[in-house]
């Protein structure tokens, strides 16, 4: 019997049918490699969650083939979960300069030691070779970041192209373009499969480059007469250095404004990413040694994050910056879909407090790094892929990119829009879904990690909708009865002016719940955690406010012999 030739296995565990916690594994024989390991923001249905995660449990029953980890860019939503990742499985890192020291220091920040973990990093055209069955190659690409690479990996049945994320620059700040050439010498080679993002699919056109937001700068930081905030995605150094040439050039020290952002800032600054004057740059606590037209300040919140730094001088709780009249507030990024309503909140307690403000939708402040239709269709014309699998996008997104592909003329049943966890098994000549292995959503909520159908989550949700009743039954073990009338107090369930009613009416229903007849501490004690019991209060509630507060009931015992 013929031996049955290995096929490829290409395994998403995040970042299908979602934008963030990115994360590809691919397997050949022995060897596993994956792309990326980011993590994802809480939704606002998971109230008190901190992050989102991939489910490791496929990694973890295969961790013998573990060969490595590849980093397309240093985004949070590409390499956020590595903390989590990496205090469990010991394995080497490879990465652009910058998004290999952003790993350092995030591990060093979250405790993760490095011992068994190998940190290495890699230059546009650069390989390095995983295992006996993947060889992966670096080719440049534009984005929000620098060292943005998209991923050429080598192996037994043909070459796959992973984009990463990416936008099509002719005149980037660094001067480096995307390797378009590169690129196309793949596609005459032959190209597998193509992995490619989707975040802009539904933008026709091609995106506007960066150099245009300099451009921007330039006119408001030339008319501005007092201070200018720039808040800023803390990770986009190419930003970062349009603001500091623009404060030069008019003159003006900068001074930065929030963890992130001088975390980012120094590690850019160390491998020589940003071109400034040595006495451009000033600490914060300094600022009142300077008049309001030489100054800077660039912060994070450009998303309204509630205790960023923008966010506190809106608020007026920052420590060393309080917005006044005549201050430039730029907010040069684009909104996070959900955080719209936030966002305008901050804008608005700004205007409020005398500043202008601006923003995407009043200026240039702002171009996306991911590309439009045109740049993806170029990109798809060079690569030429035999299957094509898109991704990094919500589902429709993947969609309206498997009907792209299909007008470029790719044959329909050669585009595979995959959930986390399909196993899409490549061999040379067909593709297909395999099987299906755990690829849902765990939750890092403090130092506890979870499934999203934990009841602790409906919990929250129930808490924050309609508040808490809580019910203390005492029972005097000298007599057997009721020591006294039910002590009930509530959270964020009525207000003031109602609690003493309410409160009275459900210490009465407690009473008329636990009968005269059978008021023996035997029967309280069973009665009072029943849900009878609980639904009888909440039932009478529910007549009374129109809401269905959590009920918490408790008993305890005195012995009135002894007091």
């Amino acid at each position: 019997m013929a031996k049955r030739k290995e096929e490829l296995k290409v395994i998403p565990l995040g970042g299908m049918s979602e934008i963030g916690k990115n994360m590809t594994a691919f397997e050949y024989g022995n060897d596993i490699i994956i792309i990326d390991v980011g993590m994802a923001f809480a939704e606002e249905s998971m109230p008190g969650v901190d992050c989102v995660i991939q489910d490791y449990t496929y990694i973890r029953e295969n961790i013998s083939k573990l060969r490595g980890v590849i980093l397309t860019h240093g985004h949070e939503d590409h390499i956020g979960s590595l903390p989590y990742f990496l205090r469990e499985f010991k394995c080497p890192v490879y990465g652009g300069k910058l998004t290999i020291e952003l790993v350092r220091y995030k591990l060093h920040d979250k405790g993760v030691s490095l011992k068994g973990i190998n940190l290495k990093a890699f230059k546009n055209g650069e390989t390095v070779k995983l295992g006996t069955n993947f060889e992966a190659e670096f080719i440049r690409v534009n984005h929000s970041i620098a060292d943005s690479y998209a991923i050429a990996l080598k192996t037994p049945v043909g070459n796959v192209i992973h984009s990463g994320d990416f936008k099509i620059d002719y005149t980037p700040i660094n001067g480096k373009t995307i390797d378009l050439q590169r690129f196309g010498e793949y596609g005459k080679e032959g190209v597998l499969l193509f992995l490619c993002e989707s975040t802009n699919i539904e933008i026709s056109g091609s995106s506007p480059s960066e150099m245009q937001v300099g451009e921007s700068f330039e006119r408001i930081f030339k008319n501005a007469t007092g201070r200018i905030i720039v808040a800023t995605f803390s990770s986009h150094v190419h930003r970062m250095q349009q603001i500091f040439t623009a404060a030069e050039k008019y003159n003006r020290r900068v001074c930065l404004s929030g963890r992130s952002m001088v975390t980012v800032f120094n590690v850019a600054n160390s491998l020589g990413y940003i071109n400034m004057k040595p006495d451009t740059l000033i600490d914060i606590s300094d600022i009142d040694q300077y008049r309001d037209n030489e100054l800077v300040i660039l912060t994070t919140g450009s998303q309204a994050e509630p205790m960023s730094a923008l966010s506190r001088m809106a608020y007026a709780s920052h420590k060393a910056v309080e917005i006044q009249k005549g201050d430039t507030v730029i907010i040069s990024a684009h909104p996070i879909p959900g955080n719209e309503k936030p966002i305008y909140r901050v804008i608005n307690e700004l205007f409020k407090k005398g500043a202008q403000v601006i923003y995407e939708s009043l200026a240039d402040v702002h171009v996306s790094g991911h590309a439009y239709i045109n740049e993806i269709k170029l990109l798809h014309t060079l690569v030429k892929p035999k299957y094509f699998v898109p991704c990094h996008g919500e589902y429709r997104m993947l969609y309206k990119h498997k009907k792209l592909a299909e007008g470029l003329g790719m044959p329909e049943e050669n585009i595979f829009i995959l959930n986390n966890g399909d196993v899409l098994s490549i061999g040379r000549n067909r593709a297909r879904i395999v099987e299906q292995v755990p690829g849902g959503a765990v939750l890092i909520d403090g130092s506890g990690a979870s499934n999203p159908d934990d009841h602790v989550l409906s919990d929250r949700r129930h808490l924050g909708e309609d508040g808490c009743v809580s019910i203390g039954i005492t029972v005097d073990d000298a007599t057997g009865e009721l020591a006294c009338v039910p002590s009930v107090n509530s959270i964020g369930f009525v207000f003031d002016d109602e609690k003493e009613t309410i409160h009275r009416d459900i210490g009465a229903k407690a009473m008329a719940l636990l009968s005269q007849g059978a008021r023996k501490h035997e029967y309280i004690d069973a009665e009072v955690g029943t849900r009878q019991f609980r639904e009888g209060i909440r039932t009478m509630l529910l007549d009374k406010t129109k809401r269905r507060p959590m009920i918490i009931s408790t008993v305890s015992h005195i012995d009135s012999r002894h007091m």
